[in-house]
């Protein structure tokens, strides 16, 4: 049965792209807000706001019981997680079975299958999927450092049940797998609740591909291409685009097929991302993970398939068949996304809150912001520090990065210090415009020379 009124549990950008698929689909939203962000855009735009909590996430935004009452109370049919916080939490969507209302995306269990990483690995292995050397859960850090003997250095431990970077670690040396496995597994054990990690031998030249996948409850599963987010700092991502063209067409073509078995084998429904890493080298890939909810990044695949992925988690959630096949998913042109973030580059890209004075968002062909910032918005502290998704589409990468680079430029933002500067500085450096970058290039070669250019002191004025 189609959705009648979904309770939005999020908040910033995704909270207001979530409203906007609602309105569209003629479907009442309902957002849930904390404390500070009674007054935030969601709140504004949504066809009501109620508040579930303190501005902490903790008694808010990640109180599961909170969010079903509000649901509830509000006379909600579904719940649509955005992503992040409960995004991957299977006991949500299991507390919204329990109260006769409908999760918009996977079950339960295959939240658990796919977003446990070490679980999702050895699935792909029993597909035939290369995985890449490394290992299943990891008990303690004895036992990592016999894995990485064998596997060689460098390797990566990740966190069993996380991603964004959180419980990641990058280890080189024997003697730093130790210190490194017991500060990642606190990290991941803080943010997850589970403290369980895995390692992979880590590829120093790698591209970060995603496949976006697409599945209903009549079994039809769909790839609608790929995403190339190579361009990251700190395990973050700061560019993405679509299709990712600098890999080989004949991997992208594995990749995609890949994932589609994979979502399969998860009995997926709604939308996921894939993720494989690419040697820049051999062309070799191996599978990274599933995440089981839409991306930051998803507006990139949106651009170049003329395809609404939040709506279609809509329609799919009310039970509606996906109403076209795989043939008919078509890539036009290329589109290019960066985060523009509350972040002072002076200052470390420490996070900057505070009062948004002026806000004026750049206009043009192929432009799209998504944001939930305005003049005389106040950015809590509280949460994460982004602002705003500048997206760009044209009909070849060098058009679209042109359209990037002028929407950048004319983001006007004031009161508060933004990473635009260092994301003009990625997307113009030659390597980024040849496409030879890598996932460690912005840390290794990049920041090395933004961050001297940043700290170099003001030039003296000159004498009158």
């Amino acid at each position: 049965m189609p959705l009648r009124r979904v309770l939005v549990a999020n908040r910033g950008e995704i909270a207001v792209r979530v409203v906007r698929a609602c309105a569209d689909e003629g479907i009442e939203s309902v957002v849930a807000v904390s404390e500070a962000d009674r007054d935030s855009r969601a709140a504004l735009v949504a066809d009501r706001a109620v508040c579930i909590g303190p501005a902490s996430a903790t008694s808010s935004y990640l109180d599961i019981p909170r969010v079903v009452t509000a649901a509830l109370g509000t006379g909600c049919d579904a719940v649509h997680p955005g992503y992040g916080f409960l995004s991957e939490r299977p006991e949500l969507p299991e507390a919204c079975a329990d109260n006769g209302l409908v999760f918009v995306g996977p079950t339960a269990d295959t939240i658990r299958r796919g977003g446990d990483k070490a679980a999702a690995r050895q699935l792909a292995a029993s597909l035939g999927i290369p995985v890449g050397a490394g290992s299943d859960t990891i008990a303690d850090a004895v036992t990592a450092r016999d894995v990485a003997d064998r596997v060689g250095y460098p390797v990566v431990l990740k966190a069993a049940a996380g991603g964004g970077g959180r419980g990641m670690v990058l280890v080189e040396s024997a003697d730093a797998v130790e210190s490194a496995f017991e500060g990642a597994s606190r990290e991941a054990q803080a943010a997850f609740g589970d403290g369980r990690m895995y390692l992979e031998r880590f590829i120093t030249r790698a591209r970060h591909v995603e496949v976006q996948v697409l599945a209903d409850t009549h079994g039809t599963v769909v790839h609608l291409g790929e995403r190339d987010c190579s361009a990251q700092r700190r395990y973050q991502k700061l560019v993405e685009e679509a299709p990712a063209t600098a890999v080989p067409l004949d991997v992208r073509r594995a990749l995609r097929e890949a994932a589609v078995e994979l979502a399969r084998a998860l009995d997926y429904v709604g939308a996921g991302t894939v993720e494989f890493v690419v040697d820049a080298e051999s062309g070799d890939y191996a599978f990274l993970e599933v995440n089981t909810r839409v991306q930051v990044e998803h507006p990139v695949t949106e651009m170049v398939t003329g395809i609404d992925i939040v709506r279609a988690q809509l329609q799919i959630a009310g039970g509606l068949p996906l109403p076209f096949s795989q043939d008919d998913v078509r890539l036009d042109g290329h589109a290019v996304e960066v985060r523009v973030n509350a972040e002072d580059p002076h200052r470390g890209f420490a996070p900057g809150p505070g009062t948004v004075s002026r806000w004026v968002e750049p206009v043009g062909g192929g432009l799209r912001i998504d944001t939930h910032c305005f003049g005389g918005y106040r950015i809590p502290p509280h949460y994460d520090s982004l602002l705003a998704k500048v997206i760009a589409h044209g009909p070849d990468r060098e058009e679209a990065l042109r359209r990037l680079d002028r929407g950048l430029r004319k983001l006007v933002v004031e009161g508060v210090p933004t990473t635009v500067p260092m994301l003009l500085a990625v997307i113009e450096a030659p390597e980024f415009r040849a496409g030879t970058h890598h996932t460690r290039w912005v840390e290794q070669e990049l920041m090395p020379a933004l961050t001297a250019l940043l700290e170099a002191p003001e030039p003296a004025a000159a004498p009158a």
